[in-house]
């Protein structure tokens, strides 16, 4: 767990849905995560890690992307090595969207969506988007860099209504 001093350093974000019903198009949810810099910390994304992807440098990777939420455990896995972001980077944004293959879907229309953030056996935060049925995408995590360098957490849920996952990748940062 994040000490005074020490602040985060690798962080698990999970996410879980149960698949559609028998016969209906399968419902995609995907992990993304924004990184920004001092210089935007509120803009464009300087990277986004998404459907399969992972950083650059290495530091956040899509471990596990499902495209039909079946399957034991969970279906999305991301992990964040916030010890090793390079120093320009000063706030990192985790977030979910809804794919809208097949029309307008929003978290009120997927059954049982819930995502953990945990570091190490500590969980940090867990959600079930119960305030966020209207919403086809949401923010659910920041990660901060304070000034010494240490990182920190802050619950930041805030839904985006009618917006496909490219476009909430360009608008994560105004949440």
């Amino acid at each position: 767990m994040a000490t005074a001093n020490k602040g985060l350093s690798k962080v698990e974000v999970m996410l879980k849905w149960d698949p559609s019903p028998l016969g209906a198009p399968d419902h995609d949810l995907d992990l993304m995560a924004a990184t920004f810099t001092s210089g935007d910390p509120h803009g464009a994304p300087a990277y986004l890690v998404h459907f399969g992807s992972r950083s650059p440098d290495g530091t956040i990777t899509l471990n596990r992307d499902s495209r039909t939420g079946q399957g034991l455990g969970t279906d999305e896995e991301m992990t964040l090595e916030l010890d090793r972001l390079g120093d320009a980077y000063t706030r990192v944004l985790v977030g979910v969207a809804i794919q809208q293959g097949a029309g307008e879907l929003t978290f009120g229309s997927v059954a049982h969506p819930h995502v953990r953030v945990v570091e190490d056996r500590d969980e940090l935060a867990q959600y079930d988007f119960g305030d966020l049925a209207g919403a086809t995408a949401a923010t659910l995590a920041e990660f901060h860099r304070q000034p010494r360098g240490a990182w920190q957490f802050r619950r930041l849920v805030h839904g985006f209504d009618g917006i496909d996952a490219d476009t909430f990748g360009r608008r994560m940062g105004e949440a």
